[in-house]
């Protein structure tokens, strides 16, 4: 997975190079990301997605009617 990453990472910066300014500072970006995502154990990794503060139950158990 982390050879998958770092291809993307390479790939964005090759794009990067004929750019316009605004699209080569995203690329950049997401190179970068794909880079802490390459690497095993980094705080960039794969993480769970936050919790709701509400359960989903919660917001549909009235009667149904409106």
């Amino acid at each position: 997975m982390e050879e998958f990453y770092r291809g993307f990472a390479q790939r964005a910066r090759d794009l990067a190079v004929n750019a316009d300014p605004f699209t080569k500072r995203r690329l950049l970006d997401l190179a970068q990301r794909y880079d802490l995502k390459s690497r095993p154990g980094a705080p960039g990794g794969r993480t769970l997605p936050p919790s709701r503060a509400t359960p989903p139950t919660a917001l549909f158990s009235g009667s149904g009617e409106a």
